[in-house]
C-alpha cells in the first residue's frame, strides 16, 4: 500500500524539480477580478506551475490582505507580483519585450485551448478580465491571440482562479520537454 508523502517530502521534491524552461517566463495578468479568494488561489496556481510574475491590475486586490493570504496560504511571498495601474501601457510594454499576449476569452477568434501551439511563441503572457464581464472591451486590441476553454456543460463560464489553474496545467503540458 503506497504512503502519503509528508509536507516536507513534497516540499524537497518540487525543490529538486524546475519548471520547463518557456513555462518560467509565463506571466500572468489578472485584470479587475474583484475577489479577493480568486486572487489568492491564482497566486497558488502560479506558484505550483513556476510562473515567472503576476500581474494584478485595475481594482484587482492586492497583498497584503488576509483573504487573499487565506487561499494563497503564503504563495504571495514566493510568487513575483506587481500592480499596474494602466494596462494598456503595461500590455505594449510587454509586447516590446517580445510577449504574446494570450486572453482567455471566448471571441470570435478563439482557439479553442487543446488548439493553442504555445511552443510557437517565446514568450507568453496570459490575460484573464472580471469574473462576471470578461476581458475589458478597451483591452481586446492588445491581444493578440484569444483561446477558450472547452465546456460541454449548461453554464458557459468557469471560475477565473478554475481557469487560470486549467490553462497553466495546459501550457504545462504543451511546454514540457
Amino acid at each position: 500500500m503506497p504512503r502519503k508523502l509528508t509536507t516536507k517530502e513534497i516540499l524537497e521534491e518540487n525543490q529538486a524539480q524546475s519548471p520547463p524552461s518557456k513555462l518560467s517566463e509565463v506571466k500572468v495578468i489578472l485584470h479587475n477580478i474583484r475577489s479577493l479568494h480568486n486572487v489568492g488561489s491564482t497566486f497558488r496556481s502560479c506558484d505550483a506551475f513556476g510562473v515567472s510574475e503576476l500581474i494584478l491590475s485595475g481594482y484587482t486586490p492586492r497583498p497584503p490582505r488576509p483573504e487573499i493570504n487565506k487561499t494563497a496560504i503564503g504563495a504571495e511571498e514566493f510568487v513575483k507580483w506587481s500592480g499596474s495601474g494602466n494596462v494598456e501601457e503595461m500590455c505594449e510594454s510587454l509586447k516590446k519585450r517580445g510577449y504574446i499576449l494570450v486572453g482567455l476569452e471566448q471571441t470570435t477568434d478563439s482557439i479553442n485551448l487543446p488548439d493553442f501551439d504555445a511552443k510557437a511563441y517565446p514568450k507568453i503572457c496570459l490575460i484573464m478580465g472580471n469574473e462576471v464581464t470578461g476581458i475589458d472591451e478597451d483591452i481586446l486590441p492588445h491581444i493578440d491571440v484569444f483561446i477558450s476553454i472547452p465546456q460541454f456543460g449548461q453554464k458557459h463560464s468557469l471560475n477565473v482562479s478554475v481557469a487560470a489553474g486549467v490553462m497553466l496545467y495546459a501550457l504545462l503540458e504543451k511546454l514540457w520537454k
